[in-house]
């Protein structure tokens, strides 16, 4: 039932959280919430959808979590662990928690545990993308460039490694290192939800925006450059401090990462006419938001001079776009050689592909088709653009072919659509 699916993308991460607050447990709290889930698929449709379905559904997980305990026989001795809390209905909908301690937010206390040093870096994405903001594991694993299966076989050998682990707060020194796994998981979250794999949604808007808010509080949460602990809050902006150590280089990128995701946030509403996928140079540029504009370049501003980072060069791609006026007045010199800058820091196929992009934008196609070759990427991105590049080109049958392999790999129905309108288009 549409009701309940969107329950499940929306609240199972804050969900979960709450359960692993309590009872410090990861494999109990997943295994409750998929219960109460399932329960719900069975009752709601004879008995009708609660007024509360968070608290609903939380209620039915605490239950099965702790009829788990007691028939473990460790109710007794887990008891004093638990956090106990009055009022479940009012708990669902709480974002913030434990406001007496540096890091208040309990999605994030999640990929903190979920960014623990026991997992590689790309498995606590994963992880956390999965648990925390309950991106589907399909998702997760085109995210990945993987397999289906390979991703669930992996997602579970990382549950197994933090079994036993507390759900407590890293220690300061700590702290950095997790935040830079957790930006990450923020921006793949992003990346989910503005530019879903799967489905027919052109953008999850929901989860765009909550990947933006994670972005924010971890900038709230990061210590000040110099500093043993504590927030940045309002005391710092962050605004280009040069100062030595990580945590300032820590500061200068989540601030880029914050421009980077406004920026491309920012024309969610545009990327959508009629149900379908409008590609940027389409878009309508008033449907723009230009408040989320004006922020983001007012963190990129004090960051002209900072050394070049991945996500600062992202957004400052991101920003030329948003200056432009027009489709025309785009500064492709500029974005090109972004993204030479970046190809040196992180020589990636998805780098490749976005640089090919821009060189055809300054060349012509058969030098963005050249710029192509050697690259090797999953999914349909690499033939999809290969089709528009060779259509650009006037080889109407190469782009036939090309857009044969993407529609036959590309598994998002919006996309899909774009692409059988494009190809019907060469006749």
């Amino acid at each position: 039932m549409v009701a309940l699916e969107d329950l499940m993308r929306d609240e199972w991460g804050r969900l979960l959280a709450l359960l692993v607050a309590r009872f410090r447990r990861l494999d109990l709290a997943e295994d409750g919430l998929a219960d109460a889930f399932e329960a719900a698929a069975r009752t709601w449709p004879r008995d009708g959808v609660p007024a509360n379905g968070p608290a609903w559904l939380l209620t039915a997980a605490r239950r099965r979590v702790l009829d788990r305990l007691r028939s473990e026989r460790v109710l007794a001795r887990s008891m004093p662990l638990l956090e106990v809390e009055a009022d479940l209905a009012s708990r669902a909908q709480r974002v913030m928690a434990d406001a007496g301690e540096p890091l208040t937010d309990e999605r994030l206390r999640l990929v903190l545990l979920c960014a623990h040093p026991r997992l590689s870096r790309e498995a606590a994405a994963a992880l956390s993308l999965r648990l925390v903001l309950g991106v589907p594991t399909p998702d997760v694993a085109r995210l990945f460039l993987q397999s289906t299966p390979t991703m669930a076989a992996r997602l579970t050998r990382a549950r197994k490694r933090l079994a036993g682990e507390r759900f407590a707060l890293p220690s300061a020194r700590e702290l950095t290192d997790r935040l830079g796994v957790a930006a990450d998981v923020a921006y793949l979250a992003f990346t989910a939800g503005y530019a879903p794999t799967s489905g027919d949604d052109v953008v999850r808007g929901e989860l765009a925006g909550e990947a933006v808010r994670l972005v924010r509080v971890l900038r709230d949460v990061l210590p000040a450059p110099g500093s043993a602990a504590g927030g940045r809050g309002a005391q710092d902006d962050g605004a280009g401090d040069d100062g030595a150590g990580d945590d300032g280089v820590a500061a200068r990128e989540l601030d880029a990462l914050l421009a980077l995701v406004l920026l491309q946030h920012s024309r969610r509403d545009a990327r959508v006419r009629d149900g379908a996928l409008v590609l940027l140079p389409d878009q309508d540029r008033s449907r723009w938001h230009q408040g989320e504009i004006a922020e983001a370049l007012d963190l990129l501003t004090p960051l002209a001079t900072a050394p070049p980072t991945p996500y600062l060069l992202q957004a400052l791609v991101a920003a030329e776009h948003a200056i432009a006026r027009t489709p025309d007045a785009t500064a492709w010199d500029r974005i090109l050689a972004r993204y030479d800058e970046l190809l040196t820091l992180t020589d990636t196929p998805v780098v490749r592909l976005n640089r090919a992009v821009a060189v055809a934008e300054v060349s012509g196609p058969h030098a963005g088709l050249d710029a192509l070759t050697g690259v090797a990427l999953p999914g349909h991105r690499l033939p999809a653009l290969r089709a528009e590049l060779l259509r650009r080109a006037g080889d109407p049958d190469g782009a036939r072919r090309a857009y044969d392999a993407a529609l036959a790999l590309c598994g998002h129905g919006a996309e899909r659509d774009h692409l059988r309108r494009r190809r019907a288009q060469l006749a």
